[in-house]
């Protein structure tokens, strides 16, 4: 039987592809937040995304690799099925009906929260959870687009991580380059990069 799930994580990304700085940020907000359970959604069709992204299989698959074994860590594809663009707003009104009565905590790095105020209904959202940002929140809230004094009290975790400069951009042109990728990502996902040839300069 499935223990009740009292505290859950949202963790949503395009994933193109996963990194290892999302993999230590899973597992920083679980251990953190004492979540019981995390899930992770990819992307179906990213509104503010200003590429084309590779196709969700893809993704969704890499997705798996990195993140399938993680404990408490559920990938989950609802985003990659629905039709239309991908709100977080809509995630969340079905996880509510899903698990009524969790605590919900958006987990966040810190270039997601910085455009936070751009996502649909996103006063909403900071009501309806928690949200959890890689990195310290300053008294001066520009870094993250935003001012926190006026966010809900209570509504925002900080999660410890130690800086990182690995990105999806630098590693999709690393391999565009013939660049090694392996000290970047996760062993499978590096093999499904390869096997599948993405990321190849056109």
């Amino acid at each position: 039987m499935t223990p009740t799930v009292q505290r859950l994580g949202i963790f949503g990304g395009a994933f193109d592809p996963p990194h290892d700085a999302h993999v230590a940020l899973i597992n920083a907000a679980v251990a953190q937040l004492q979540l019981d359970e995390l899930r992770v959604f990819p992307t179906g069709q990213a509104w503010h995304k200003p590429r084309e992204l590779t196709a969700a299989e893809d993704r969704l698959a890499m997705a798996r690799l990195a993140f399938g074994g993680l404990p408490r860590v559920v990938v989950d594809d609802r985003e990659i099925r629905r039709a239309g663009p991908t709100y977080t707003i809509d995630t969340v009104h079905e996880l509510q009906t899903e698990f009524p009565g969790v605590s919900f905590y958006i987990v966040l790095g810190a270039d997601q929260a910085a455009k936070l105020p751009g996502w649909r209904q996103w006063r909403e959202i900071m009501q309806l959870a928690t949200l959890s940002i890689a990195g310290r929140l300053e008294s001066d809230s520009n870094s993250i687009g935003f001012d926190i004094s006026t966010a809900p009290l209570g509504r925002f975790e900080t999660l410890q991580l130690p800086p990182t400069s690995i990105s999806a951009t630098d590693i999709r042109q690393r391999v565009s380059a013939s660049k090694g990728i392996a000290h970047l990502v996760p062993g499978g996902v590096a093999r499904y990069i390869d096997q599948h040839h993405l990321y190849l300069a056109s």
